[in-house]
């Protein structure tokens, strides 16, 4: 993409209503506008980022064998009232009528509809184990929306729903939803830590959150050390191996890491001191197992092979899409702007003309423009009639991982520079190998 031809309104000064570094940042550099408390449009920078996180999380959830699907916005009263949570859930379940009259919501989760399509649909044993699962918009009516996406009332979310024939085949999906939850957060740059968490409205004493370490966290943290130099890398997993599977779950989870609800002093007390390490955490997404929870008054039931009508075992797992926007930027940013990791980049490289409208510059821009292109790393080309310190600003503050700077001196020796937004370490290339380190580069992504 060339900036001339790409709307990318960004805003020079802070706008007053930001608060902490995501929200002035995606403000800053284009990436969403304010519709309404809580409510964002996302611009072009901002969606394709939306975007890139989207897909990865739609790969990992296929990978270990979820199924996707599309569920609709608004949901019937009746299936909560059902499932006895709709006078339960409180003032942040937006409640309409449509024009008959009838009691309708904007969903702030799923779990009834998804209770609703399964049992229309699936009757016996033999049909299980099945996870489902979306990615789609849902609504909470904040009393107080703040922080830009990461307290906003409308939010971008995927959310699967197992249903399994025993205890033991759902808590392999837990154990499974947790392993690809850890292999996509990696996947996005992000240490994601499953901590032991509190059910909350959704239910269930099972259950973990995910987070991601940062000062500006809404949650406070207690951890063991030794839990963040846990990594599964490019390690190759088998989700129909419960033991490798649990193997992983119990590596992940031995070290002591709790949110404030379930925080136990003693046994945080038992950990080496120099482990001990308390914090914030911003959640990014969490796993339940709730059983029959709403499988019993919902009469999702199945016939096992004794020929008897048993209730399914259930559980839900949930990852922030829009919320992770944020967190990321709140994990990986500097004075400058954002420092994007490579596997959620909006442009893979951007590239800096220092004399646009010179032969040779412009030459030399155009053949690593179509080069990058070619090599799918989809490059952003400032090829506007700026100040070069404008333009290293703007590519600072959107933050793409790595910049390629074209003028008249670094040409005359054969040479671009290639320099590392993370580190701004820069390196002297023929355009040849710049594009080659980026395509080795992106090719482990």
């Amino acid at each position: 993409m060339r900036l001339t031809r790409y709307f990318l309104p960004v805003l020079r000064e802070t706008p007053a209503e930001a608060q902490i570094a995501s929200h002035r940042l995606m403000l800053r550099a284009g990436m969403i506008r304010q519709a309404s408390a809580g409510i964002y449009s996302w611009l072009p920078l901002g969606f394709k980022v939306l975007r890139r996180i989207e897909q990865i999380v739609h790969e990992e959830q296929q990978r270990a064998g979820h199924i996707p699907l599309l569920m609709p916005t608004l949901q019937s009263a009746d299936l909560w009232r059902e499932s006895g949570r709709y006078d339960d859930y409180g003032a942040e379940m937006l409640r309409i009528k449509d024009r008959h009259q009838r009691d309708m919501l904007y969903g702030p989760t799923n779990e009834e509809l998804i209770t609703d399509i399964f049992r229309s649909s699936v009757g016996s044993y033999k049909e299980l184990p099945l996870t489902l699962y979306h990615i789609q918009w849902k609504f909470r009516d904040e009393t107080r929306p703040r922080f830009g996406v990461m307290r906003g009332r409308e939010f971008l979310m995927k959310d699967g729903y197992n249903f399994d024939l025993t205890v033991e085949d759902a808590l392999h999906a837990y154990n499974r939803h947790m392993v690809s939850y850890i292999r996509t957060y990696e996947r996005m740059g992000l240490k994601a830590i499953p901590m032991r968490a509190d059910g909350g409205p959704i239910g269930g004493d099972h259950t973990h959150e995910f987070l991601v370490l940062a000062p500006t966290g809404e949650s406070a943290v207690f951890y063991d050390r030794a839990v963040t130099d846990l990594t599964l890398g490019d390690r190759a997993i088998d989700y129909a191996d419960r033991a490798a599977v649990s193997e992983i779950v119990d590596t992940w989870t031995a070290p002591y890491a709790r949110t404030d609800e379930r925080h136990d002093p003693d046994a945080f007390a038992e950990v080496p001191e120099d482990r001990r390490v308390e914090g914030r955490g911003i959640e990014v997404g969490q796993i339940f197992f709730f059983g029959t929870k709403y499988s019993e008054p919902m009469k999702a039931v199945v016939v096992n092979e004794q020929g008897e009508r048993v209730p399914v075992q259930m559980g839900s797992h949930g990852i922030g899409v829009s919320r992770l926007v944020g967190a990321i930027i709140e994990a990986s940013h500097d004075d400058k702007g954002i420092i994007w990791p490579e596997g959620v980049t909006p442009f893979g490289a951007g590239i800096v003309n220092l004399r646009q409208g010179d032969a040779a510059t412009d030459a030399a821009c155009e053949g690593l423009y179509s080069a990058l292109t070619a090599a799918g790393i989809d490059p952003l080309y400032d090829d506007r009639d700026e100040r070069a310190g404008a333009k290293f600003a703007t590519m600072d503050l959107i933050g793409l991982p790595w910049r390629l700077t074209v003028g008249p001196r670094g040409l005359a020796a054969g040479k671009v520079e290639l320099t590392s937004r993370r580190t701004g370490e820069s390196e002297e290339l023929t355009p040849e190998a710049a594009v080659a380190r980026l395509r080795a580069i992106y090719a482990r992504r």
